[in-house]
């Protein structure tokens, strides 16, 4: 919602491509934000989980953790993540939402994948 609202367009210069601040809604869904990974990857999270919720499984394990990894590299190779956590541009809002993206899916990559 913050980068919806603010325009925080993905830009991922390794992969050279970047979004628009007028079509941040639209590419949430495919491409991300600045912020967060795709609503597809996230709507795939949320079904993994729940299948977690109900019922042990080895291969949804190992998909959360393949989910993470993918979403960890996401954060990684994006600018405003980069902007996020640089001293001189730290912000009060967008820092620590960065920050905690990162960390939660780092972690559920080495949970899923371990």
């Amino acid at each position: 919602m913050i980068a919806v609202k603010d325009g925080r367009a993905y830009d991922a210069p390794l992969l050279g491509k970047r979004g628009r601040p007028d079509r941040v809604a639209h590419d949430s869904w495919t491409q991300g934000t600045g912020l967060s990974a795709p609503l597809y990857m996230m709507a795939a999270q949320t079904v993994i989980t729940a299948r977690l919720a109900r019922k042990q499984s080895r291969p949804a394990t190992r998909a959360l953790g393949v989910l993470g990894a993918a979403m960890s590299c996401g954060y990684l190779i994006e600018r405003e993540f980069h902007e996020a956590l640089r001293p001189s541009t730290w912000d009060g809002r967008i820092t620590p939402v960065a920050a905690a993206g990162l960390a939660l899916s780092a972690s559920m990559a080495v949970l899923g994948l371990t």
